[in-house]
């Protein structure tokens, strides 16, 4: 019988509003035991240590650029090397096609949906599971409040026995939500076929060489694991 693990699952959303003028969205996850989350964040600060950066320094997407993409490279291949941890994302790369009034729902419904197609996978039985969200805004406390409802009813998850909590904390006090920031603020890049950054080219390069030249525009196969990712498209998908 499998030995049940606590797993910490950090989350994070790009472009995820309506009308926000901008074509993709995406959503990502990394993950790895909890037990582990600790040794991760040190080798992270280290390696920020190593590039005479602070260690409170928030690697962001944003904040990519010529003077710190050695560093930014780096933290990729910490990601890319280290077995621990995995990533799972989901991107939409053209919301103006969604017609959310054909299938009677609002853009929040879809985007619960959303949120739970992209984290089903990770989730596996007898395992449990910790959930930590990015602070976003003053809706952030029952946003999080209706995700653990949504996740755990999908789930059939009644007594929150599978998924523990699902809480927000503040990505500059996460090393790994850092990470994530940046896997999807790739995603949405490359989805969005953006090409005004040469670090973040360079960073997108990076990912192609060590995953594959479409892993960042083409929904994954069912075996990879350390880098899984679904293109939706609602004539694909229930919406």
């Amino acid at each position: 019988m499998t030995e049940p693990r606590i797993f910490n699952v950090y989350c994070d959303e790009s472009c995820h509003l309506e009308n926000d003028g901008i074509s993709a969205m995406a959503w990502g996850a990394v993950y790895c035991q909890e037990s582990e989350t600790r040794a991760i964040a040190d080798a992270i600060r280290a390696l920020k240590a190593q590039h005479r950066l602070s260690p409170t320094f928030e690697a962001k997407w944003t904040k990519i650029s010529p003077a710190k993409v050695a560093f930014y490279l780096a933290l990729v291949d910490l990601f890319l090397a280290d077995d621990r941890l995995r990533f799972r994302g989901l991107v939409v790369p053209d919301k103006a096609q969604l017609n959310h009034a054909q299938f009677d729902q609002t853009h929040d419904d879809w985007y619960y949906k959303m949120y739970f197609t992209m984290l089903r996978p990770i989730f596996c039985a007898p395992h449990r599971y910790r959930i930590y969200l990015d602070v976003k805004d003053t809706r952030g406390g029952p946003k999080t409040r209706k995700l653990h409802e949504v996740l755990a009813n999908d789930l059939y998850d009644f007594n929150r026995e599978c998924l523990e909590r699902v809480q927000q904390v503040r990505s500059h006090e996460s090393e790994l939500l850092q990470i994530t920031d940046i896997l999807i603020g790739a995603l949405t890049y490359a989805n969005r076929g953006l090409a005004t950054s040469p670090a973040k080219a360079a960073m997108l390069a990076r990912l192609r060489a060590r995953l594959g030249q479409n892993v960042l525009t083409r929904t994954s196969s069912f075996s990879a694991t350390k880098f899984n990712m679904l293109v939706w498209r609602g004539r694909d998908a229930a919406q």
